[in-house]
């Protein structure tokens, strides 16, 4: 195959010289300055000078020594001048010229745009405005700024982060607090931030297309309240990015490449590796394949085959973000461990990630879950899925309620921490099945009873399945008071508990205050509703707060917690509560009230009088603290008891259910 010589310096030389190299012709690059070479790489049928050609004579020399008949100009869509030397040449030394040009946004053209000619015209019109500019048209004409007779207080330079651009700007006045350097293209919110940061009230900028980043300018320069000062791109006949690969795929006989071309946008393409590169699926594969840079925890990146990539240690979401936006790759691959759709670093880039920047894909890997019901020879439709790696999870209560519980843990210890918990709650009769460090040499699945696998050594890397042959699949959780251990506490009684706990409106994950918990009924009842919240048992009788500890550990809450104290001090270093339920208050409902909204403007609550006067202080809190009443209900509970063959009813004490709201 013949060689290809490429005038490069932008990321469609780039691109188009990897993409031939990639089949194997030999591309022979040109670049004018060392930053240029630097981006370009080192890869395989890719040969980089620096410097340059000597005008149309020097380049026409070049094309017949490499007895080259096709070239390539890649430069700079604002390098006319190099552009018209690479014509002459071509023509005088009887080779093709393929001219990629850049094709214009579109954007810029409109009321908050002022266009001129060139950089020497938009000093000429900043001249005549007031008001800090961010000059982002580079280091090359950087004198010309020099003209604005206060330029060291209104202008601020952003340029390559190159020794020469450096010490061009530096050579007239830009240093400091004067000069920002950076290698674009910027994403909106780096352009946005930079204006901010300078009070630019103009940017002077160059219609560098789409692939350049001129949307992005654009869009943070409307955001922020600057005028776009755009220098009109140079006239240019040549061929679009697609159309040049089309000729070059024809003249050599190469295929055009499936992959994304600068003229869309880049891509990102998030890969679940699953239980390790052998978890992959062919279609992630060979995209990985195509990526021109790799990231990902080190372990993961040393799974897969990165040969002649680049590659980014990081595993934080917005770091790789913020990568991604400031780098001017084409093809990106992120590497995931375990199911992108299950408490996966997935979630937090694709919540930050701006789809309008970069086409974004996700493969799925095999996840854990189903690998290891696989190993284990069962099925996981029947499974309840949580996640207890790096975050709090109430297992008791999940695997006390449900047949076949699937949790994702992390070492050894937390294995041993749910063991532990399961064992001490009194349901060391469930089976435990771990696998442990999958797609690794440490891979095995072990399984037993809760205390026998604290007796094992488990892997860095382990997840979980937890079977219970009697789990508690009541729809209501109503507990019989005789169920409770009681002492000499006082009790809500269960008619009166069931209808509190639901006027609370509780969800799974709230997080509750009992004040004045008693032995604790109301508060278990309400652990039991908010399996993946919290609850805390706010009671100041020593008592009463050993029975809620011994009634907590009876009932597998371990999402109560006591509190010993008086509210509302004892709501000190606790969080926030969503949700308060009061059934005692010893005469300090307004202080407690007080102390609540305090702590959440928006907190519903369930108040219960069992006297007039309680209910006479409900009433005065409302009026005063300015609360919402959505209803007071007034409930009496009367229960059978037989006497010889007759029933009599017994009644309980009245009882005034109060629901308010903070706001």
């Amino acid at each position: 195959m013949r060689d290809i010589l490429v005038f490069s310096g932008t990321t469609e030389g780039r691109t188009l010289a990897r993409w031939l190299a990639s089949n194997g012709i030999m591309v022979h690059v040109r670049v004018a300055t060392e930053y240029g070479a630097t981006v370009m790489g080192e890869e395989d049928n890719i040969d980089v000078q620096v410097g340059s050609c000597g005008g149309a004579e020097g380049i026409a020399s070049v094309i017949r020594e490499g007895m080259y008949d096709t070239v390539v100009d890649a430069t700079h869509p604002y390098a006319a001048t190099v552009s018209k030397h690479i014509r002459e040449g071509c023509a005088a030394a009887g080779a093709e010229c393929i001219r990629i040009a850049r094709g214009s946004s579109g954007l810029g053209y409109s009321d908050d745009v002022t266009a001129v000619g060139s950089v020497a015209e938009a000093v000429d019109y900043l001249m005549t405005t007031e008001g800090n500019i961010l000059a982002a048209t580079g280091a090359k004409e950087i004198d010309e700024y020099t003209r604005i007779p206060d330029y060291r207080e209104r202008v601020v330079a952003r340029v390559l982060s190159t020794a020469s651009s450096v010490a061009r700007c530096a050579e007239f006045g830009f240093e400091g607090r004067n000069l920002i350097c950076g290698q674009g293209p910027f994403s909106e919110e780096t352009n946005y931030a930079a204006l901010m940061q300078t009070g630019a009230k103009y940017m002077v900028t160059k219609d560098s297309g789409t692939v350049g980043g001129f949307e992005e300018k654009v869009r943070a320069a409307r955001r922020a309240g600057a005028r776009i000062v755009l220098v009109r791109k140079p006239d240019d006949d040549g061929v679009s990015y697609d159309e040049a690969v089309r000729m070059l795929s024809e003249r050599l006989g190469i295929p055009v490449p499936e992959a994304e071309t600068p003229a869309a946008k880049p891509s990102v393409v998030l890969i679940g590796i699953g239980v390790g590169s052998d978890g992959m699926t062919l279609r992630a594969a060979e995209k990985l394949r195509r990526a021109d840079v790799v990231i990902g925890a080190r372990r993961m990146l040393d799974s897969v085959d990165t040969t002649g990539k680049d590659t980014v240690e990081e595993y934080r979401s917005e770091r790789i973000v913020s990568f991604l936006e400031g780098s001017d790759y084409r093809r990106a691959a992120v590497l995931l461990s375990g199911d992108t759709g299950f408490y996966s670093g997935a979630k937090g880039i694709l919540e930050r990630i701006d789809r309008g920047r970069f086409d974004v894909e996700v493969e799925c890997g095999t996840s854990s879950l189903s690998y290891l019901c696989a190993r284990m020879g069962t099925v996981w439709q029947d499974a309840f899925l949580a996640s207890a790696h790096g975050r709090r999870a109430n297992l008791v209560s999940i695997c006390s309620t449900h047949p076949k519980v699937f949790t994702l843990l992390t070492d050894g210890e937390s294995v041993h921490a749910m063991c532990r918990e399961l064992f001490d709650h009194g349901m060391n009769s469930l089976k435990v099945t771990v696998g442990q460090d999958f797609g690794m040499v440490g891979e095995r699945v072990i399984s037993g009873t809760p205390s026998e696998m604290l007796d094992e050594e488990f892997g860095s890397l382990c997840v979980a399945m937890v079977e219970n042959p009697s789990p508690d699949d009541r729809m209501t959780h109503t507990i019989s008071d005789d169920m409770f251990l009681r002492g000499d506490a006082p009790m809500t009684k269960s008619e009166v508990r069931t209808l509190s706990v639901q006027k609370l409106w509780l969800k799974a994950d709230s997080i509750i205050y009992d004040v004045g918990a008693g032995t604790g009924s109301v508060s278990i009842e309400m652990a039991m509703a908010a399996y993946n919240g919290m609850v805390y048992a706010i009671e100041k009788d020593e008592e009463a707060a050993s029975l809620i500890e011994l009634n907590r550990r009876k009932f597998r809450t371990p999402n109560l917690e006591v509190v010993r104290g008086t509210a509302p001090e004892a709501f000190e270093g606790l969080p926030a509560p969503t949700h308060a339920f009061i059934g005692g208050s010893s005469g300090n409902l307004r202080h407690i009230i007080e102390g609540l909204l305090a702590l959440n403007p928006d907190i519903r609550m369930v108040v219960n009088s069992v006297t007039l006067e309680t209910l006479s202080d409900v009433m005065a809190c409302v009026k005063e603290l300015g609360l919402a009443e959505e209803e007071t209900v007034q409930v009496s509970v009367a229960r059978t008891r037989k006497l010889g063959r007759y029933h009599l009813l017994n009644a309980q004490n009245p009882v005034f259910i109060t629901v308010v709201k903070g706001r």
